[in-house]
């Protein structure tokens, strides 16, 4: 029975390191996790300079072996300190854990998958929970919440600039005509969007004066369109700041979830005891 409870107790121990930034271990463990995360995608871009890995190619192959091996250790560790494994192995973390490792086991196989390990830029964004600053999990949990509440405005507003792309391109379109390289409506519309989103690539210009004025018109516009979504998105987390709280890393061992309520007991999602 001792026996069943000091491994219990190991567990809870290794799921605070590895799945929680509130100890000095777990923070030590996300920073370290970090920088090999960093090294391995400038070993990445390191490698795809032809005169360089030439030049060090072993030293690199080394350093991303080891550097995987600590990573596969790392994704053993998180399934067997969590309570249900296949919560974590089917996550969007877990997935991408996953992909992030294998890339260098199957440079064995298939031959260019070693550039694969790329994907380990996505696991960046762990540095929120390094950072352990609750205002900014909270300022990112309002956002999304700003962004589901307004999803229809923006929706609208952007069917409402798809109508005004398609009438300025057919109206250029009429105007300029092919022998100014608006060959076709649907490249008529390209510029439009280009124009209009500020971008400017200048491959397709207009040469008339009157659709010159209307190109000046559309740049114009595109500035005040700018403003519009983010007006829209801005006004929903002014309505969602009277509902910020603070919110810590702590992350649950049966379903994972994180960004509790300091001081919480329970898991807001599937009701287990929080460690």
């Amino acid at each position: 029975m001792k026996k069943t409870n000091d491994n219990t107790s190991w567990k809870e121990k290794l799921h605070e390191v590895i799945y929680e930034a509130d100890t000095k271990e777990g923070k030590l463990f996300d920073v370290i996790l970090l920088i090999a995360i960093i090294a391995s995608i400038l070993l990445v871009i390191l490698e795809s300079v032809k005169s360089f890995d030439a030049k060090y190619h072993d030293f690199l192959n080394i350093s991303e072996w080891i550097i995987t091996i600590l990573f596969s250790i790392e994704y053993i560790l998180r399934i067997i300190s969590i309570k249900k494994p296949l919560k974590y192995i089917f996550s969007f973390y877990g997935v991408i854990d996953f992909l992030s490792t294998i890339p260098k086991y199957l440079s064995f196989i298939l031959v260019g998958t070693h550039s694969l390990v790329a994907l380990r830029a996505l696991r960046l964004l762990r540095v929120f929970r390094i950072l352990k600053l609750g205002r900014y999990i909270g300022a990112s949990n309002r956002l999304i919440v700003a962004l589901r509440a307004s999803k229809a405005k923006i929706a609208v507003f952007l069917f409402f600039v798809v109508i005004v792309c398609i009438i300025l391109g057919t109206v250029m379109y009429l105007i300029e005509g092919e022998e100014n390289g608006f060959t076709n409506i649907p490249v008529s519309i390209y510029w439009a969007i280009v124009t209009l989103t500020t971008v400017g690539f200048g491959d397709i210009a207009p040469q008339t004066p009157l659709g010159q004025l209307i190109a000046s018109v559309i740049m114009i516009l595109g500035y005040s369109i700018i403003a519009i979504p983010t007006g829209i998105v801005s006004s929903e987390m002014t309505k969602s700041e009277s509902d910020n709280k603070d919110y810590n890393t702590q992350s649950c061992p049966s379903c994972l979830k994180d960004s509790h309520k300091e001081n919480a007991t329970f898991c807001y999602n599937c009701g287990s005891v929080l460690n």
